[in-house]
């Protein structure tokens, strides 16, 4: 198992270091400005759908989940969230990392950490527009057609995780969005966005995050 080691970011919320792949799983100028971002602004408030099924490829340490959560109590939308993680944070940790202090919400901690600490398979209605649960299931190996509306890809950087920054991935990424659906990245490489285009994604390139010049967005063409 790889140490993983808090880090304070610039916009002083913390992230982790996983010391064995030298990565960390948010950027350091910023963990909560880059997920409000690429993930919330250019994902679920791009979305303009009454409800939202979401899926998350690398859950971490649940700040893209805290903050969709947050974003339900302003859209006018609900969201089932799905997230991709077979090695979930520990409990100890999530607490040292406290992402609702950072994003002004102490009152909802111990909410947030009862479900990010519940089993995998365990559907948690968090509120009336907020459900969440954790697989166990790896991305290369999904299997839903058709189901999901955006998804949050959010693994490691590619030289870190290669095995997940494919073609036959996206192509399952592609086959999970139901038409009209897109995919929301950090990464901006040039081969995965040629690699998401192979796989039959319409990509843009949107400005990126603070310390990030571009990012992607990517859209399962509507049926025609």
């Amino acid at each position: 198992m790889h140490v993983l080691r808090p880090v304070r970011t610039t916009d002083g919320s913390f992230t982790l270091r996983n010391e064995g792949l030298n990565e960390h799983y948010h950027s350091v100028h910023g963990a909560v400005q880059e997920s409000r971002h690429v993930f919330i602004r250019n994902g679920l408030q791009a979305m303009g759908l009454p409800h939202i099924d979401l899926l998350e490829v690398g859950l971490g340490t649940g700040l893209n989940a805290l903050l969709s959560f947050l974003a339900t109590r302003e859209l006018p939308c609900s969201v089932r969230y799905t997230a991709l993680e077979p090695y979930p944070v520990g409990a100890d940790l999530l607490r040292v990392m406290d992402h609702c202090g950072a994003t002004g919400v102490p009152e909802v901690r111990d909410h947030f950490e009862a479900w990010m600490n519940a089993g995998p398979d365990v559907t948690i209605a968090v509120s009336e527009r907020f459900c969440f649960v954790r697989l166990e299931q790896q991305a290369e190996t999904i299997t839903l057609k058709n189901a999901i509306d955006l998804i949050y890809f959010d693994a490691f950087a590619p030289e870190k995780q290669p095995e997940l920054w494919t073609q036959p991935v996206f192509q399952r990424m592609f086959a999970t969005l139901r038409p009209g659906g897109i995919l929301v990245t950090y990464c901006a490489k040039g081969q995965v966005r040629r690699d998401m285009v192979a796989a039959g994604f319409a990509v843009e390139r949107l400005p990126g995050p603070p310390g990030k010049r571009e990012m992607l967005r990517a859209r399962r063409p509507m049926i025609t």
